[in-house]
């Protein structure tokens, strides 16, 4: 059996059995075996995936930087992907407030439904604790690189970036400057990660087992109520991530990456797949850089640093879910958000999409940030999280598929 079919297989089979328990979820034997066993095979495959984030982006980037600085060709590139990025983010979110003001899923009467006080709770101690935008801005460069990789999977990993990007750069241009074409400290980033891949390698061999994990105990634990409640903005939010993905990205590949869309995603299926089922784009960066050079043939100098900068810069998908909740959550409560209004959500969901952690849920304290400039209730919040991780998992393969988009169009 090809992985892509045991992946396929173990997410679906996952997703069966857990709805079919969940009318057993007050059984002692049942509740201890998802919490103890199915939680923990799912959780240990992450922390695998997450052990290696680290090393394997200071690697991947100052091994990129230095090749591209190199040859002269960073600054075109770093240009070129923040365009792109800037172009899909804002095409993601338009398409998404432009379904919700068509189909208005929002006016129906859910506001019963806002019933998570404690999840919000936690979510606004989040927010309290966020920067002012100078204080963001100057710690977009680390004090201490060391610390910042510590604190790379708590929201650092933007500065830890920051500094791959310079030493890399550095690197290069000192290679340059010496007439040296390898070296000790390239010769370490280029080992390192290679090594890491090879982790990745022999952790992919327990993939379809975490994947049943991980989606059985979501269904098992919400069932499908929540989903039926919630199914219209369910469906609009779907809706605009296959438009972005077979829409946008098709046209993208066609004609900025002159190369076949079905080709792209046939060769792409199973990153994708393996992205749905953690709903984490840093826990998917390792696979995916495998992918983009081994299958895209996409030059490693590119991939390294449109991938890895892209797992936290580049959320399309997770843009258009916070533009498309925000406007959801208004109709819910009736607020007539004018166009100037609306305006605003899509720039600060663009710009939401640019800051996002990759990780799941990493997206809910940016939405409940514009959710207060938009005076719409925070208990609103509610409403969406306990189907937050289903979309999580659909828009984190947008958001994957959209950092792949970008690399070929380079390639």
């Amino acid at each position: 059996m090809k992985p892509y079919t045991q992946l396929l297989f173990a997410l679906f089979s996952g997703a069966v059995l857990g709805l079919f328990f969940h009318s057993q979820y007050e059984n002692i034997f049942l509740r201890n075996f998802n919490d103890f066993i199915l939680f923990s095979i799912g959780q240990i495959f992450l922390r695998l995936i997450f052990m290696i984030v680290v090393p394997m982006v200071v690697s991947a980037l100052t091994i990129g930087a230095f090749e591209l600085a190199s040859e002269g060709g960073l600054g075109k590139t770093a240009i070129k992907t923040f365009f792109l990025t800037l172009v899909t983010s804002s095409a993601s979110v338009i398409i998404g407030v432009s379904l919700v003001n068509f189909f208005h899923p929002g006016s129906g009467n859910l506001q019963a439904l806002t019933s998570s006080s404690g999840n919000i709770k936690s979510i606004e101690n989040n927010v309290a604790q966020s920067k002012p935008i100078r204080d963001i801005i100057l710690d977009l460069i680390p004090k201490n690189p060391i610390a910042a990789a510590v604190k790379a999977l708590d929201g650092e990993m933007v500065s830890l970036m920051v500094f791959a990007l310079i030493f890399g750069s550095a690197l290069g241009i000192v290679y340059v400057r010496e007439k040296r074409k390898t070296g000790p400290v390239l010769s370490l980033a280029k080992e390192t990660f290679s090594i890491c891949m090879r982790i990745i390698d022999g952790i992919m061999k327990f993939a379809p087992i975490a994947v049943f994990a991980l989606v059985f105990n979501v269904a098992f634990k919400h069932g499908h109520e929540i989903f039926i409640s919630l199914a219209y903005y369910v469906l609009v939010v779907l809706l605009g991530l296959l438009l972005q993905q077979f829409g946008v990205y098709s046209i993208m590949l066609k004609f900025i990456g002159k190369t076949s869309p079905l080709s792209f995603f046939k060769k792409t299926r199973e990153v994708l797949l393996y992205a749905f089922a953690t709903a984490s784009s840093n826990a998917t960066l390792p696979y995916a850089l495998e992918v983009a050079e081994k299958d895209l043939k996409i030059p490693s100098k590119i991939s390294r640093f449109v991938l890895t900068v892209g797992s936290t810069a580049n959320q399309n998908g997770t843009a258009l879910f916070e533009g498309v909740t925000v406007l959801f959550l208004a109709q819910v409560y009736g607020i007539d958000l004018s166009f100037v209004q609306q305006t605003t959500v899509v720039l600060m969901s663009v710009l939401a999409g640019v800051g996002t952690a990759g990780v799941p849920g990493g997206s809910l304290p940016l939405i409940l940030i514009l959710l207060q400039q938009m005076g719409i209730p925070a208990e609103g919040l509610g409403l969406v999280l306990g189907v937050d991780r289903f979309l999580d998992m659909c828009r984190t393969s947008v958001n994957v598929s959209g950092d792949l988009v970008i690399a070929k169009c380079q390639a």
